[in-house]
């Protein structure tokens, strides 16, 4: 087997940039969706992802979204400002759910692309090119892209990662309150320490993923009577 090759950091942009959508806007490609998930790693919720059309005929589109980046790298508030300045901008935008169940059912990365078909089918335009962060979307027909660090190099799919991010964000805290005890609207459903300990302490709720660790550790230790 061929080793894979390392992705050369150097091509990563100061900040995303319009370089892959200019190319495909040049090649007659009208509406370019970026497309982007977010809590692809999180022990529990759903997988969120989002869809953003920019324009191809706004001059100052790079300036107006000067400070969009990958949203793992903005913190929480600058994340809501942009947020809105990207659903202001946008041509068409979306953001698609995939359930705790439709995870523990079909798998992370199947759950993944479903969120984003869901997504996509929210877009007002018929999209001819998808650019998307390093996964492939084979259910799609629509011809596109896959990017490795797409969400720091393309502002489409940071945009993206924006709106999945605060919108499943907006999720996790609202579930808080449904199941205290777990801190989601501290660590958005991730497996942070005091989540796991939580775990422990007071066993799954019903948005834990069953198939993630530590709750799958957790569930061949104390299986549930009748749980869910």
């Amino acid at each position: 087997m061929t080793p894979r090759a390392k992705f050369d950091r150097s091509l990563i942009p100061e900040r995303p940039d319009l370089s892959f959508e200019i190319k495909l806007w040049h090649d007659s490609c009208q509406f370019v969706a970026g497309v982007d998930e977010a809590g692809r790693g999180a022990i529990a919720g759903p997988v969120a992802a989002g869809a953003v059309v920019l324009p191809n005929d706004l001059p100052d589109l790079s300036k107006k979204l000067k400070g969009v980046r990958d949203s793992k790298v903005m913190t929480a508030q600058k994340r809501e400002r942009w947020a809105l300045d990207i659903k202001e901008t946008a041509v068409s935008w979306g953001v698609g759910f995939a359930t705790r169940e439709e995870i523990d059912a079909r798998g992370i990365a199947p759950a993944t692309r479903l969120a984003v078909s869901r997504a996509l089918a929210q877009l007002v335009c018929v999209i001819d090119h998808v650019l998307v962060d390093y996964i492939k979307l084979p259910e799609i027909e629509t011809p596109q892209t896959a990017l490795v660090k797409g969400d720091a190099r393309s502002l489409s799919i940071a945009a993206a990662s924006i709106l999945a991010k605060t919108a499943r964000d907006a999720v996790m805290v609202e579930m808080d309150g449904e199941f205290p005890g777990y801190g989601f609207a501290r660590n958005k459903g991730y497996g942070t320490e005091e989540h796991r300990r939580a775990v422990n302490e007071l066993g799954p709720c019903a948005q834990h993923r069953r198939t993630f660790a530590p709750v799958r550790v957790y569930l061949s230790l104390f299986p549930p009577m009748s749980r869910d």
